[in-house]
């Protein structure tokens, strides 16, 4: 057995909460939407049920949920609401990663008030960093800052300059310059906007490698790495939504059933509908068999093989694709219902929205399939491709 920190657990408490949540957010949903940013009653129900802290590390006083528990309570709350879903995962993520990975010095500072702190932010295209004693002066333009209207805090992918290293950059919100230019097809309420940072100084504690994958604090969950963890997230909105879409599909029609011409007499919807439905369920499994695969190397002390690596990228994408076969298929089935606005309007133009992501882009899903076929021997994942 490792000597290196094994999976922490909370249980099913932040997963029952989010269930309770469903009601408020649900009924938030269309107000948020409209704002481009969840409510403040959504915002504080999520504070005071403890679902900003499920990512942060236990000594810092955060739930440290595991793979499989992230996957459920991110599933649950894109379930109720893909916006909300997406929030919640975006600003975990980037508030557990950087009380693991961020020194000590900034830490104590981030984090030590009675409240989690809230992280926005992009870690993807990267703005310029120069070394400067005691840190770096960061600039850059950055977008599809997730939860920015709620942070305190912004994560910035970052390259220093005559090194070429990869650092993520935590900054006030105040340091960063909104751009004001959140006009999207979907996740409206995500408040997913550009910014801008112009030659601010970051203390080298309040930065860590983008690659680091050896928590300062908390357990095994972190050695994923960043980009790894983020898959977490966005296999599980994906799940959700598709979920969401389907039962939704199903309420309408037999909201309908017993009316001439109706699609609940239509054998060919019958047959579409278990198609779909048979597809989200292979992708959630999927999902699940490769997370519990990943858990089990974690609890062991090992490191994520190759073929591991690829198989959560897989998963992820298949997910991804699944849903925007589902949202299609939901789309056409609903008739004048999905076209005017309303939950599956809304729901149809989410979900293409998150298919944009880069995490499920097809270079990925190429390298996967090059891997998968045994051509890439001797080649390890760097973010999204193989390398020797």
């Amino acid at each position: 057995m490792s000597d290196k920190p094994r999976l922490h657990s909370a249980g099913p408490t932040h997963l029952d909460r989010a269930r309770d949540l469903r009601p408020l957010i649900e009924r938030e949903a269309a107000e948020a939407e409209a704002l481009g940013r969840l409510t403040d009653p959504v915002v504080e129900a999520l504070h005071e049920a403890g679902l900003f802290g499920i990512w942060l590390p236990a000594p810092l006083g955060g739930a440290e949920l595991s793979p499989a528990e992230l996957l459920a309570v991110f599933e649950e709350l894109s379930y109720a609401d893909a916006s909300t879903g997406w929030v919640v995962m975006a600003t975990t993520l980037e508030n557990g990663t950087g009380g693991a990975y961020l020194g000590d010095e900034a830490v104590e500072h981030i984090f030590r008030g009675p409240r989690t702190p809230l992280f926005a932010g992009q870690g993807t295209r990267p703005g310029t960093a120069v070394r400067e004693d005691g840190g770096f002066r960061l600039s850059g333009r950055w977008s599809f800052a997730s939860a920015m209207p709620h942070a305190q805090y912004v994560h910035s992918l970052g390259v220093v300059e005559g090194t070429g290293e990869e650092r993520i950059f935590i900054t006030p919100v105040e340091a960063a310059e909104p751009l004001g230019n959140w006009d999207v097809l979907g996740l409206r309420a995500t408040g997913s906007i550009d910014y801008a940072i112009d030659d601010v100084f970051v203390p080298e504690s309040r930065t860590h490698l983008f690659s680091q994958d050896e928590p300062l604090r908390g357990g095994a969950i972190y050695r994923l790495g960043l980009l790894d963890q983020a898959l977490i997230c966005h296999s599980a909105w994906a799940l959700g939504v598709g979920r969401r879409l389907l039962d939704e599909l199903g309420r309408h029609v037999t909201a309908r059933a017993g009316r001439p011409g109706q699609l609940a007499a239509s054998e060919a919807f019958h047959t579409g509908f278990a198609r779909a439905e048979a597809a989200h369920r292979a992708a959630h499994a999927l999902v699940r068999q490769t997370w519990d695969d990943v858990e089990a190397t974690l609890d062991a002390g090992g490191t994520l093989s190759t073929r591991q690596e690829t198989m959560v990228r897989l998963a992820l994408n298949h997910a991804t694709s699944t849903l925007t076969e589902v949202a299609g298929f939901v789309y056409a089935s609903g008739g004048t219902g999905a076209l005017r606005d309303g939950l599956i309007q809304r729901l149809f133009r989410d979900a293409h929205a998150g298919a944009q992501h880069i995490t499920s882009g097809p270079q990925v899903l190429r390298e996967c399939g090059r891997e998968l076929a045994g051509l890439a021997q001797g080649e390890e994942w760097a973010v999204f491709a193989l390398e020797p």
